[in-house]
């Protein structure tokens, strides 16, 4: 198999970060595969190659390995639009000017449930002239993907048999920047990778990325989505929990092979400090992997009120 890990250098990995990392390289390297890094720096108002340096340390601590060639997506902006080009001659994308606020009120959405949204169609059947209104009144376009509510089912590693639905989505912003569901579909392809190790919360998304890896030709790998780590309060794990990094447990008194050792009792594997990821290979098996979210341990958990 080969696996990649893309974290977006927008900040330092936290445990949950690095659990997800480890998860990805263990499953690529008991099958004898490889993993790749990548860089998901399509937010780059604030990602920074001092973050990536960061991560790539942390990365490196835990003896988390990775091939030498490391590709970021703010370099392949030209790549993603050739995509949507030929997608556009097919007839395939619109554009759009809604704003998330005016898709929440169409779907009367609440407001955190916005990433759970199915796009409603708003802009999918607009005339010539009420395009020109929109942009007449300074109004930037995202470019969306026509769908026809596509239905998928995937056999998850993880998450086990799901039912994965499609709507219209984005593939470039209304500020010209290529959308995550298209970058990650098209460098998946282009980097050879058949296993997605990835958190949970983007199990939701997984449908638009086999769509349109089945538009474009491509092949759709294998998808295994862990469920996140948690801190104390049941909230999804966030700086304000505490000592979250491997830099803030080392400064608490807990070296990199105990955070290691922890991981790997999380992940059903019975070792006491391993040196490195290598020594957790020979015990690593999917069916040792919770279905359920992880909570991190009592000492880390220093949740700011």
């Amino acid at each position: 198999m080969i696996g990649r890990f893309a974290p977006s250098p927008t900040g330092p990995l936290h445990v949950g970060n690095l659990r997800t990392a480890l998860i990805a390289w263990l499953a690529a390297h008991v099958t004898g595969g490889t993993m790749l890094l990548r860089i998901e720096d399509l937010d780059r108002s604030n990602s920074s190659r001092v973050n990536e340096k960061a991560q790539r340390t942390d990365l490196d601590t835990l003896g988390i390995t990775y091939e030498s060639s490391v590709e970021r997506q703010s370099d392949r902006f030209e790549i993603y639009r050739s995509v949507i080009a030929e997608l556009t001659k097919r007839d395939l994308v619109y554009p759009c000017y809604c704003s998330r606020r005016e898709i929440r009120e169409a779907v009367s959405a609440p407001q955190g449930n916005y990433a759970h949204v199915p796009y409603p169609g708003i802009c999918r059947t607009l005339s010539a002239a009420d395009r020109r209104e929109r942009e007449d009144s300074g109004r930037h376009p995202a470019l969306r993907l026509r769908t026809d509510g596509e239905v998928y089912t995937v056999n998850d590693r993880v998450a086990g048999e799901s039912v994965l639905h499609t709507d219209d989505f984005v593939l470039e912003r209304n500020d010209g920047v290529p959308s995550y569901n298209l970058a990650v579909v098209v460098d998946d392809e282009l980097q050879g990778i058949d296993q997605v190790v990835r958190g949970d919360d983007l199990l939701s998304s997984t449908g638009r990325h086999i769509h349109l890896q089945t538009l474009l030709g491509f092949r759709v790998p294998e998808f295994a989505h862990v469920p996140l780590v948690l801190g104390g309060d049941g909230e999804r794990l966030a700086k304000r929990h505490g000592a979250v990094t491997l830099s803030d447990l080392a400064s608490a008194g807990t070296s990199p092979r105990e955070v290691l050792g922890v991981l790997a009792h999380s992940i059903g594997i019975d070792i006491e400090a391993p040196h490195d990821a290598a020594d957790l290979l020979g015990d690593f098996s999917w069916d040792r992997v919770p279905r359920s979210a992880w909570t991190i341990p009592v000492p880390w958990q220093t949740v700011e009120q």
